[in-house]
């Protein structure tokens, strides 16, 4: 495996860059952290029409851009960095991940355009409310009659759920598991925002009553699909959570090389100097996981499964403490509502339980591994 990134990616991570620099500074994203839609439909036409960030991944036959995950993780690596509010994450990572791992050809030319054109917001309706990550468990059911099949249950913790037009929800048939396509409008679907500590992702409460929903593949076929869109997810997560950590690292330093005390910048004290090197480490640390993540999804092989997991766990933790670490290296200010430290703290502890915390991915590392 190469973990080097080519010309073209680079220039796909200096371009998004740019982009974000713009569209997503700190000021913006308080701006939509106060807004129930949580993103700016102008920024998102720009994403689709101007970068083709939303068809990214998407095969050209559906619409796409044709590139694959280790570009993708690209893009996702520096949305991290900058906190940016729009439904990407579950449109791309989770809803159009879902409808190719699971969906049929017939599927795909439905549903796949409109994601990649960013007409349409999608997201993944995965949990209940215990908020537990077995999709085997799932309480949802489906039934299928006269007038075709008929969703019934309740999600919780849905990302972009109050947004989305498009909702891919795992149910229960008689044949196991199955995914089905439920409209945002459609009647008896309720939605409710839900309080959230980290308010640049927003999440949901649907409640479905026989709300009708087109079945997306094969009925009671959608789990070994399921589950290997969770894998890609969580090493795109683990991607993202690598871009945090690196800019909450690169403002600590900057901040200790410029804040003085006693007559010298707290950066040429041990402790200081410690919890930076520290930080250095958990950073390259996570990238190098992180990027064999996006490898095995790239190559679609047999090391996915773990290194998803090994990914998740690790960067979690990783981003976490950095963003901790920052806190304390800025002081008081850190703590403080209006700095950015405090932004970067709550998406991580976010990131961290989002697709399951690191204690989940280490016991699935350890069912996969036969420890």
């Amino acid at each position: 495996m190469n973990f080097g990134f080519s010309e073209e990616q680079e220039e796909l991570r200096k371009m998004v860059r740019r982009f974000l620099d713009e569209k997503s500074p700190e000021t913006e994203v308080r701006r939509l952290m106060a807004t129930d839609e949580g993103y700016d439909p102008a920024v998102w036409a720009q994403m689709a029409n101007e970068l083709a960030l939303q068809g990214l991944g998407i095969p050209e036959e559906y619409g796409g851009q044709g590139y694959g995950p280790v570009e993708l993780y690209v893009v996702f690596e520096e949305m991290g960095a900058s906190l940016l509010c729009a439904p990407y994450f579950s449109s791309v990572a989770l809803a159009a991940n879902a409808i190719l791992q699971v969906g049929g050809d017939a599927d795909k030319a439905t549903y796949l355009p409109g994601i990649a054109s960013g007409e349409v917001i999608a997201t993944l309706a995965l949990t209940d409310d215990a908020g537990g990550w077995d999709l085997a468990a799932t309480s949802t059911t489906a039934i299928s009659g006269p007038d075709g099949w008929r969703v019934s249950g309740v999600r919780s913790y849905v990302t972009d759920g109050s947004l989305a037009s498009l909702i891919l929800v795992p149910a229960m048939t008689e044949a196991g598991l199955s995914l089905f396509a439920v409209a945002g409008d459609a009647p008896g679907l309720t939605r409710e925002l839900l309080p959230t500590m980290d308010q640049t992702r927003k999440q949901s409460r649907l409640v479905l009553e026989a709300v009708p929903g087109a079945l997306i593949g094969v009925e009671g076929g959608a789990l070994d699909g399921l589950v290997t869109t969770l894998q890609i997810a969580a090493a795109a997560l683990a991607a993202e959570q690598v871009g945090g950590a690196q800019r909450v690292l690169t403002n600590a330093v900057e901040y200790a090389k410029t804040r003085i005390q006693f007559g010298r910048p707290i950066g040429s004290f041990q402790a200081i100097k410690h919890k930076c090197a520290d930080m250095l480490l958990d950073v390259e640390s996570a990238k190098s996981a992180a990027y064999y993540a996006a490898w095995a999804a790239q190559e679609v092989n047999d090391e996915l499964a773990v290194a998803a997991s090994l990914a998740k766990s690790f960067c979690s933790e990783a981003y976490f403490h950095c963003a901790a670490e920052n806190i304390q290296i800025h002081g008081g200010i850190g703590f403080t509502w209006e700095h950015h430290a405090h932004l970067y703290f709550k998406r991580a502890k976010s990131s961290e339980l989002f697709l399951g915390d690191p204690a989940y991915h280490r016991e699935l590392l350890a069912q996969r591994l036969g420890i």
